[in-house]
């Protein structure tokens, strides 16, 4: 099944599919229809989040989203992007999530349970067509060898996210390893 199909059956017909959750889910799909289709992935991220419950002015959530939320999801298939049929669009918006009391969850005397999310501004499309294309997301000016406590500190992200940012890289062959320290693996840049 997908979500959106244009132009069927012409010269360039292309399938969309819109992937909130897991990409670690589409590795049939995408192996069944990549061989004769070209696919345009579209991957929603809430960079900012309002909470709406009822009876209550609306607020934000103190939870922040980043662009590099896109590699807990890339990490499980690190060269996605080489294949000349598929398109990736990280589409960054703001949501609100109304939420309703429920006094069967676990949190205390009942906590609140998400019903419906609603985007309410489209922030930032970014476009990837190859795996080239994930080089912006390393520091510009890195050192010369680099550990992903290095990133997590150049970048202002957590080290996990780091982490899956270098396995990306390198899987796309913009990184390499060279060492193994203390600190964990050591990278540099590659040079084309």
């Amino acid at each position: 099944m997908i979500d959106i199909l244009r132009n069927r059956g012409g010269a360039d017909e292309l399938l969309i599919e819109i992937q909130t959750g897991s990409f670690s889910s589409l590795g049939d799909k995408l192996d069944r229809l990549l061989c004769d289709h070209r696919m345009l992935l579209v991957h929603p991220i809430a960079v900012r989040t309002r909470l709406h419950k009822p009876g209550k002015k609306p607020r934000r959530s103190p939870t922040r989203g980043s662009i590099y939320a896109l590699f807990d999801e890339l990490v499980s298939m690190p060269t996605l992007l080489d294949h000349p049929h598929l398109e990736l669009d990280v589409v960054l918006v703001e949501i609100t999530k109304v939420q309703v009391h429920d006094p069967n969850l676990r949190r205390r005397r009942g906590g609140f349970r998400t019903i419906d999310r609603r985007m309410d501004t489209l922030v930032d499309t970014i476009h990837l067509s190859q795996l080239g294309d994930l080089a912006p997301f390393l520091p510009s000016e890195p050192p010369a060898r680099f550990t992903t406590g290095d990133l997590a500190q150049l970048l202002d992200i957590n080290r996990d996210t780091a982490r899956k940012l270098a396995y990306c890289c390198n899987a796309a062959g913009l990184i390499q390893r060279v060492d193994r320290t203390a600190a964990g693996i050591v990278y540099q840049r590659r040079y084309r």
